[in-house]
Parts: C-alpha cells; sequence; structure tokens
C-alpha cells in the first residue's frame, strides 16, 4: 500500500511541476531541473534533447490500465509555426502514422466523412459482434443497428457498413456537441461494461495541477458543453491512425486555450477509438529556449486502455507501452522536421 501511495504522489507530483513549468514560462535553470528532478533525464539526455534529439518516457500510473507518456524534442522554429501547424489539417495528413484525416464542418454534415471507411477485418468482427464479444469497441446499441441494417449477404456489405458507420460517427458526434461527455456512451465489447465520461473524468484527476493552475480549463473538459470559455478555440476532426497493430479510428475535440496571461495549452481530447484506447487526453505546450532561438515541445499524453491487467495483461502492457513510446517518437521527429523544414524556407 505504501508504494503504491508513493507512486502515486510521485506521479501526481511529476505533471504538477511540469505544468508548473509550462504556464509560468520559468528560465532555463528550472526547465532543467525538472528534466532532472522529475523525468530522470541526465545531463547527457538533456544535452542530446537540447541539440534536437527526440526523448520520450513512461511516467509512472497508481493503474495498470492507465497509460502516460511524457515526451520532448527541441525544435528550432516557432511556437506560433506550431500552433499553426496543428491547426492545420492538410499539414497533419503528412505526419507519420496518419492513415487520413478530416475536420468537421461547422456544423458536421455528413460529406465530412466520405473517407471514413474501415478495414476488411473490422467489417468481419462487426459480423459476429455481440455485446461482451466484439473486435470493435461499440456501445451495444450500435452492435444492433449493424446486426439489424446490414445485409451481411449481399456483395456491397462493405459499402452497407462503411454507410452505417460514417452515420454513425455523425450522429456521435453532433450528440456530444449537444450532452457533453455523458452522451459518449458505454463500450461493451467486453464483459466489463465501460463507461466512457467515468474512465474520463478519472484520467483527468490524475493531472493534479489542472485544478490549480487551470482550474477553467478543467472544468471546461469535463463540463463541455455546458461550461463554456470565450479563450478556447474548438475543432473536430476524425483520423485513421497506425500504432503497428490494427488500424484505429478516432473522433477527436481539440482545443487551443490561451488565457489573458498568454498561457497556451493545446489539448486533444478522444471522443471514440475503434480500438485500444477507452479514453485518452493529450496536453501539449511549448517552453522557449532561455538563451536560444526555438523551443521545447512538451507533452504528456495520458489513456486508458483495455487489456492491460493481470498477468496476461502486464505482457500486453509492455507491447503497448513500446508501441505507444515508438508513436509518440515518430509523432514528434515528424512535427520538428516539418517546422524546421518551414523555418528554413
Amino acid at each position: 500500500m505504501k508504494a503504491k501511495l508513493t507512486k502515486r504522489v510521485g506521479l501526481a507530483v511529476s505533471l504538477f511541476y511540469l505544468i508548473t513549468v509550462i504556464m509560468t514560462g520559468q528560465a532555463k535553470k528550472e526547465l532543467y531541473n525538472y528534466f532532472h528532478q522529475y523525468i530522470g533525464l541526465s545531463d547527457t539526455q538533456i544535452a542530446a534533447v537540447s541539440n534536437g534529439t527526440v526523448f520520450v518516457k513512461e511516467l509512472q500510473s497508481p493503474n495498470p490500465s492507465e497509460m502516460i507518456l511524457f515526451g520532448t524534442v527541441f525544435v528550432n522554429s516557432s511556437p506560433e509555426n506550431y500552433l499553426r501547424l496543428v491547426g492545420n489539417i492538410d499539414t497533419l495528413r503528412k505526419l507519420p502514422n496518419v492513415l487520413a484525416i478530416q475536420q468537421f464542418s461547422t456544423p458536421p454534415q455528413l460529406s465530412d466523412l466520405s473517407a471514413f471507411t474501415l478495414d476488411s477485418e473490422d467489417i468481419e468482427d462487426l459480423r459476429a459482434c455481440v455485446p461482451g464479444n466484439c473486435g470493435v469497441q461499440l456501445p451495444a446499441e450500435e452492435m444492433d443497428k449493424f446486426k439489424k441494417s446490414v445485409d451481411w449477404s449481399a456483395k456491397d456489405v462493405a459499402d452497407q457498413v462503411n454507410s452505417l458507420a460514417q452515420k454513425s460517427a455523425l450522429e456521435a458526434l453532433i450528440a456530444y456537441q449537444q450532452g457533453g461527455n455523458d452522451a459518449l456512451g458505454t463500450y461493451r465489447d467486453k464483459n466489463n461494461p465501460i463507461r466512457v465520461s467515468d474512465q474520463f473524468q478519472e484520467l483527468v484527476n490524475q493531472i493534479k495541477s489542472l485544478p490549480v493552475y487551470l482550474p477553467e480549463f478543467r472544468d471546461y473538459l469535463l463540463e463541455y458543453p455546458k461550461y463554456r470559455l470565450p479563450s478556447v478555440q474548438d475543432q473536430f476532426y476524425w483520423e485513421k491512425i497506425s500504432f503497428g497493430l490494427k488500424p484505429t479510428i478516432r473522433l477527436v475535440h481539440a482545443m487551443l486555450y490561451q488565457n489573458a496571461d498568454d498561457e497556451i495549452v493545446y489539448a486533444l481530447k478522444q471522443l471514440y477509438s475503434s480500438h485500444y484506447f477507452h479514453t485518452s487526453i493529450d496536453l501539449t505546450a511549448c517552453v522557449k529556449a532561455a538563451d536560444q532561438a526555438g523551443f521545447f515541445l512538451i507533452t504528456v499524453k495520458a489513456s486508458d486502455q483495455g487489456g492491460l491487467t493481470g498477468l496476461k495483461g502486464s505482457m500486453v502492457r509492455n507491447v503497448a507501452v513500446g508501441r505507444a513510446r515508438k508513436f509518440l517518437e515518430n509523432s514528434l521527429a515528424g512535427i520538428k522536421k516539418t517546422l524546421e523544414n518551414q523555418t528554413a524556407e
């Protein structure tokens, strides 16, 4: 019990200090102290990061189903260019592991999902789906909809499934925009139902610094759309990405928050994932270097995933962490390359 408590406190302190560094714009010494004391980087590793090497590390979590990764890279560009990058879907489309991506219109339209398609393996899994046993993460009512609405013996079964999937994704997004987290539903692809809103709140609660330094943004994450912040720019999109296993389709709520003190956080909130992630939240910030042009891109990616507990789950977790680390390394490297190429032009 004492060891678990120590881990929980260590995680809270680590994330608390991270947001402190980001939000208060502390000088080089404080940023480097953070890298030393709370992430455990050596002088050699810090020097490598300062010279442009990508660094990614898993942070301790009290729950084995949760995965929290820290990543950083020094980018010889400006934070403003990064913000333009993440707000540009066409540019994101060129990043590693992104198979397809499309921003939603305002209001969202079915035509926004014209390229939203499932792989043949997912289509076969949907054919056999029943609550508690499904290869695709879905609420029970969605499983029933596919069972009743698709003619599984028809030659155009893939077209039918994709058409229904597109309509369901649109309905899910509209429901979220109107009803917030409570509309995210309950996954019933495994024996234990997963209520997404509950798990998202638990995940956000692990980031102990949010209610201290950004209480209004925490409220926005948990209470959207009832709670509004005029300083938040919202963007909604769907993406198909590869982690090295099954391609995964996700619905995402992207938020750019900038308050009166020019404190900036870019957050990605998962609304739905066809595989792996029950819920996830990414927080990213740009910390300007004190003694050179450029900035440190620092990100924390927190997620809750199924199948990571127990003896077998611990082995699966090692693989999942390895793949997630590689994905984050590739993403940071891709962002660095894109921004620095733009700066050089």
